[in-house]
């Protein structure tokens, strides 16, 4: 019920919105999901490893991005669009919120270790839940959007 009230205020904060489905907006996203992975690569290969657990993370919340806009929803909240994927969708977010977590102790604290391996496992998980989710979004048709909108909406009210 947390996570159900949690979607409520984000919803009369107008943080989380039903807006029509944008093809143009879901494939902005996943441009910008593929070119956050590209980027951590580059940055394990050189050593950056910091920036690239934020970068693989990136990718997996802008695939994310993609797929709500896909239905016509917006989400301006990080752990809102977690929580849609699992209570809306049905999508197991445990990947993307562990990347989460990750990413909020890289970029933000300083008492950590990471090691390249870490790093490079990190962005093999970001580059299959993207992967998983550009399948789930090409299966995508009119009846199951409409179903998805109306479960956030049950979910809001």
């Amino acid at each position: 019920m947390k996570r159900a009230s949690f979607l409520a205020s984000l919803f009369k904060e107008r943080k989380l919105q039903l807006v029509e489905p944008s093809e143009e907006i879901r494939y902005s996203y996943m441009q910008k999901s593929e070119s956050n992975l590209i980027s951590a690569k580059i940055l394990l290969e050189n050593n950056r490893l910091e920036e690239s657990v934020s970068l693989a993370y990136y990718g997996m919340y802008h695939m994310a991005t993609a797929l709500l806009f896909s239905v016509g929803i917006k989400c301006e909240n990080h752990a809102g669009a977690i929580i849609i994927l699992k209570e809306v969708f049905g999508i197991d977010n445990t990947s993307i919120s562990f990347a989460k977590k990750e990413r909020i102790d890289k970029q933000y604290y300083t008492d950590f270790q990471v090691t390249k391996q870490e790093v490079a496992d990190s962005i093999r998980s970001a580059e299959d839940f993207c992967n998983a989710m550009a399948d789930f979004i090409s299966r995508l048709d009119s009846q199951k959007t409409n179903e998805f909108r109306k479960r956030l909406v049950s979910l809001t009210n």
